[in-house]
């Protein structure tokens, strides 16, 4: 295997947790949750695995800048953030929201760990700000680095194939890995990180806001692009991808009351926290298809809390999770 730059910071192993009151409630398979809610950088998330590779990128090809965007109450904006604090660099977030809020949740953390925030309306007015803001700070000479949106890269994928060998170290047994995919960084790690450690069990990302051909698209080819950094090239075909995009029509976001439930049911029962938008729809996916028969009750089942918390304390959720 190749040689690879990381720089280790997260707070790993994270722990995997049995949720032994949740799956007698449901009565369906037995349930574990891999917490990568706890990874350490600013209330920690699936980021952070993915920026130990970014960051090292950066820092070996002389950035003095982090660059990249995301909505209001982006997690992956938040974890970048600090992680260009904690190695003295600068960043710019370029953000959209429909509705500028306060700083509350991931928003406020951003301000905190001292970015550049620049807000825009939509994602169109997003992509076009943000090759702005780049092509403006290589002019000023800030050495910009720029990180995709949701850190997924080939080179951020890398975090999380190699969480699946942290996984198989742990001694637990899991005939599924369950999680949020959106950009498909989280998702492309683990399925090469399922073919390059050997886990046996089957990896199915439930969707946030994608189809599942886009996602099955993107994921393959990630991966794929992702194994070269390893060692020779893995072509992943869209085939050996699992997703399910039954629970985002709603839109990104959007809080329903599959969420809502969601994040109910495992504060209630596990005193485990999910974030309204990413493990919250994971989450309340995964609980209705334990309900619609779709996992046998022998199966066992890891459900990965990448994280997000802080956007319970958003302005735009606060009041609504209650509902």
């Amino acid at each position: 295997m190749k040689e690879i730059p990381r720089l280790r910071f997260a707070h790993l192993p994270t722990r995997i947790e049995p949720l032994p009151r949740l799956s007698a409630f449901l009565g369906g398979p037995t349930l574990y949750i891999k917490r990568d809610d706890q990874s350490g950088l600013a209330l920690g998330g699936n980021k952070t695995r993915k920026l130990e590779f970014l960051v090292a990128e950066a820092l070996a090809v002389g950035a003095r800048t982090l660059v990249t965007a995301g909505a209001l109450q982006s997690n992956h904006c938040r974890q970048t953030a600090a992680a260009a604090a904690k190695f003295g660099l600068d960043c710019i977030l370029v953000l959209n929201t429909e509705h500028p809020e306060a700083p509350t949740g991931n928003y406020l953390l951003d301000e905190l760990f001292g970015a550049r925030v620049a807000l825009v309306a939509s994602r169109e007015e997003r992509d076009h700000m943000l090759k702005e803001t780049f092509e403006a700070a290589k002019t000023e000479g800030k050495q910009p680095y720029y990180i995709t949106y949701g850190g997924s890269s080939p080179t951020g994928a890398l975090g999380y194939a190699f969480a699946v060998e942290e996984f198989m170290g742990q001694g637990v047994h899991a005939d599924w890995m369950v999680f949020g995919t959106s950009s498909g960084g989280t998702h492309a790690g683990l399925v090469l990180g399922q073919r390059v450690f050997g886990y046996a069990g089957k990896v199915l990302g439930i969707s946030i806001d994608e189809t599942e051909a886009t996602l099955k698209a993107l994921v393959s080819g990630l991966a794929s692009d992702a194994s070269e950094r390893l060692g020779p090239r893995i072509d992943f075909s869209p085939d050996e991808v699992l997703a399910n995009d039954s629970y985002c029509k709603a839109g990104y976001g959007v809080l329903t009351d599959l969420e809502r439930e969601a994040v109910r049911l495992f504060a209630k029962y596990e005193g485990v926290l999910l974030d309204p938008v990413y493990t919250g729809r994971a989450a309340g996916g995964m609980i209705d298809l334990i309900r619609r028969g779709f996992f046998k009750k022998s199966d066992s089942i890891v459900f990965w809390n990448t994280g997000g918390q802080p956007a319970l304390f958003a302005e735009k959720y606060q009041t609504r999770l209650l509902g």
